[in-house]
């Protein structure tokens, strides 16, 4: 009888210590803010669609179309210490398009929860290029990329259309 409940005990202690709750949202993604000259957030009146080249070097389609924008989340790659970004901006009420291209360099490191969850990677942000046809610039407000959604990583100034 005893060795029965010792037996008892020690499986409900292992299977109580692998019980790790994962994260339930484990995106990692980085946010873009779009911002005026003077530094408050402005909302696009042009449609913007972001693409990016994926790793059989086809390109893909990232973020489609939005339109009254202020800010966007965008995938961040976990295996190319550099990601590429077409930023295509059709301009409102005319047939003209603009694109500007991106390079987010990054480091990557694995974020490790438990056993039981999957491996995810963060990312440290340590450099921004990019061109100039629509930007006016782009700022790293805040280098490390995690879960979390609601911090704002980059801010997109366009030129001013004075």
């Amino acid at each position: 009888m005893i060795k029965r409940s010792v037996y008892l005990l020690l499986t409900l202690l292992i299977v109580a210590c692998s019980s790790v709750d994962c994260p339930v949202d484990s995106t990692v993604a980085t946010m873009y803010q779009i911002r005026n000259s003077d530094g408050s957030e402005l909302k696009l009146v042009d449609t913007l669609t972001v693409s990016s080249t994926r790793a059989d070097g086809k390109d893909t389609i990232i973020y489609n179309k939005g339109i009254n924008v202020s800010s966007f989340n965008l995938p961040i790659s976990y295996s190319h210490p550099e990601d590429v970004l077409v930023l295509q901006f059709n301009i409102a009420n005319t047939d003209s398009l603009v694109k500007d291209t991106v390079w987010v360099k990054k480091e990557d490191y694995p974020h490790f929860e438990s056993v039981d969850c999957n491996t995810t990677y963060f990312h440290t942000v340590t450099d921004v290029n990019y061109t100039r046809h629509y930007l006016d610039s782009i700022v790293i407000n805040n280098p490390s990329v995690t879960y979390d959604s609601q911090t704002v990583h980059f801010f997109l100034y366009p030129k001013s259309n004075d």
